[in-house]
C-alpha cells in the first residue's frame, strides 16, 4: 500500500513514518503545502494522511485537489484536537477519516488499514482471484490453501494488480508504485521485468495460471481468474 503523508511537524512525521514502515507500507512525504502539491500532481497514491494546518496553505485545499485527481484514493485528516470545525469541513469536502493529535501509532495503522479496505477492496481484508488468496493484514498469499513466499515488492505488485482488476496497468505505474520518488534513479525497467518474471514463476510454480497478461508496448494486465 502507498500512503503520502503531509506533516509539518519532523519529529511527529518521522514518527509516522517509523510506524508505516514497520507495518511494510510504502511512504512519500511532504512538510508543506507546495510540496504536497508537486506530489498531488505527479503521483497516485492508496492514502492520503493530511495535516490540515500547514505553514504555507490549508490542508482543506489539499483535500480538494486530491478528491479532484484521486478520487479512488483515501483521505484521512490529522488535525488538532480542538479543531471540530475544521475535521467537520474536511469530511464535507470529501476526507473518509479524521485523526486527532495527540494519537496512537496503532490506533492510526488501524484506520489506515480499514479504509485500504474500504476503498479498494469493498471492507474484506481477503482477496481471492481465482485459485490465488491474499490476507492484506498479515501481507500472507495462498495458493490452493498452501503458502507462496514473495518478496516485498513481488506482494506489492500483486496486490497492485489485485485492488485494479480491470485496468493495463504501464511499466511506469508499477515503478512509481513500488520505488515513488526514487524511481527517477532507475536507468530502465528491468527491475521491473525482473519482479513481473519472478512473481508469476513463483504463482505458476504453486499451481496458479499465469496471473499477468502482457500488453504490447504498454505493459500489463491482471488475466481473468483460473
Amino acid at each position: 500500500m502507498k500512503i503520502h503523508i503531509t506533516e509539518d511537524n519532523s519529529n511527529l512525521l518521522s514518527e509516522i513514518r517509523k510506524a508505516l514502515l514497520s507495518a511494510d507500507f510504502f511512504c512519500d512525504a511532504s512538510t508543506c503545502f507546495e510540496h504536497a502539491v508537486e506530489k498531488i500532481m505527479l503521483y497516485s497514491y492508496d492514502v492520503f494522511l493530511v495535516d490540515i494546518n500547514l505553514p504555507d496553505g490549508s490542508g482543506l485545499d489539499l483535500v480538494e485537489r486530491i478528491k479532484e485527481n484521486h478520487p479512488q484514493s483515501g483521505i484521512i485528516i490529522i488535525s488538532a484536537r480542538d479543531a471540530i470545525h475544521q475535521k467537520i469541513e474536511g469530511l464535507d469536502m470529501g476526507a473518509d477519516d479524521y485523526i486527532a493529535k495527540p494519537f496512537d501509532m496503532g490506533e492510526l495503522i488501524a484506520r489506515v488499514h480499514a479504509l485500504f479496505r474500504r476503498k479498494k477492496l469493498d471492507g474484506s481484508s481477503s482477496i481471492k482471484h481465482g485459485f490465488i488468496e491474499v490476507e492484506t493484514r498479515k501481507r500472507e498469499v495462498m495458493i490452493k490453501n498452501r503458502p507462496v513466499d514473495l518478496t516485498r515488492s513481488e506482494y506489492d505488485i500483486l496486490l497492485f494488480f489485485l485492488a485494479n482488476p480491470t485496468r493495463v496497468l504501464t511499466r511506469e505505474a508499477i515503478a512509481e508504485h513500488i520505488w515513488g520518488d526514487n524511481m527517477d534513479m532507475a536507468d530502465s525497467f528491468d527491475f521491473i521485468y525482473s519482479h513481473i518474471k519472478n512473481l508469476r514463476k513463483k504463482m505458476i510454480g504453486s499451481g496458479a495460471a499465469d496471473p499477468l497478461k502482457s500488453v504490447y508496448g504498454v505493459g500489463y494486465k491482471l488475466n481473468p481468474p483460473d
